[in-house]
Parts: C-alpha cells; sequence; structure tokens
C-alpha cells in the first residue's frame, strides 16, 4: 500500500511540477516546466540564477498579460529594506480586501464604504491613501481607484507565493 501511495504521489508531482509530500521535486519535465527551460535557454551564462513570474488576467473588460524576470544576483543586490513601505501596504486585512474588492469590480469610494468590517469612511480613506502611496492602487478621479495594470500581476505572485 505504501509502494502504491508513492507511486501515486510521484505521478502527481510529475504531471503537477509541485513537491511530494516527502518533499522531493520531481524531475524536470519540458510540458510541465516549460517557462523554466524557456528562462535556462534565454540566460545559460547567469551562474547564480534568475527567477521569471508571468501572467495573463483578465479583469473585468480588461486582459493584463506581464512578463517580470530578474537575476538573482539583481534580487540579492537590491535594498530590501526599500520594499518595506511596498510589503507593509499589503500586510492589513482590511488593505487585502480592498484590493480584492477593486479587482472584482468595485472601483468607487462609495461602493466600497458599503462593504461591511471596512471601518469608517476615515479608516477607509486611510487605507485607501495607504495602497496608492505604495503604489497598489491609483486614484481614476472623482473618488474611483484602480488596481495599476503592472501592479496586477505581481499582487498575485505575492498572494499566491503567500498561500504556500
Amino acid at each position: 500500500m505504501e509502494e502504491r501511495l508513492s507511486a501515486l504521489e510521484a505521478q502527481v508531482a510529475a504531471l503537477t511540477g509541485r513537491e511530494t509530500a516527502v518533499g522531493s521535486v520531481a524531475a524536470p519535465d519540458a510540458d510541465v516546466y516549460w517557462a523554466l527551460q524557456g528562462l535556462k535557454e534565454r540566460l545559460p551564462d547567469v551562474s547564480t540564477g534568475a527567477l521569471l513570474y508571468t501572467g495573463t488576467v483578465q479583469i473585468a473588460d480588461q486582459r493584463l498579460d506581464w512578463q517580470y524576470g530578474h537575476t538573482i544576483d539583481e534580487v540579492l543586490g537590491d535594498d530590501w529594506t526599500a520594499l518595506a513601505g511596498t510589503l507593509s501596504a499589503l500586510a492589513h486585512p482590511v488593505r487585502l480586501r480592498l484590493l480584492r474588492e477593486v479587482l472584482g469590480g468595485r472601483h468607487g469610494t462609495a461602493e466600497l464604504a458599503a462593504i461591511e468590517g471596512l471601518g469608517t469612511t476615515g479608516q477607509l480613506h486611510h487605507h485607501l491613501r495607504q495602497l496608492a502611496a505604495a503604489g497598489w492602487l491609483r486614484s481614476a478621479g472623482r473618488g474611483r481607484w484602480t488596481v495599476p495594470g503592472e501592479r496586477v500581476v505581481p499582487l498575485l505572485v505575492i498572494l499566491a507565493a503567500a498561500r504556500r
């Protein structure tokens, strides 16, 4: 029974490219790791490695296609403390809820204020300003907010990584 379970876990790992319960990773497969293979082909001389995140997202009537790549040297060489404001803006449940609501189609301050559990109007404006200052929201004028297109995929990547 244990052997069958291990074999099944290995098959699932090979299909999804995810870790198995015991922590081993499936061997690279061109079909599963097509983006990774493409990255390696484009950066063969980068000895420390690189990372790539990409996405195609349909938000309301807008299709967003983004791709970001960085060498590991770039990421490790950055001043991470400079990112604290951008990341800390996401570190509040109300702000995360606001971002989800704006992505879901609620763009007006009045629409957002009507949502239960977001606090007072003053608190709502405080959170909106924090998100805007960090670049996660942009004022579209007349009390309307949008998540800038260039921030949608990075936001979703951060959230997906946090789920792990």
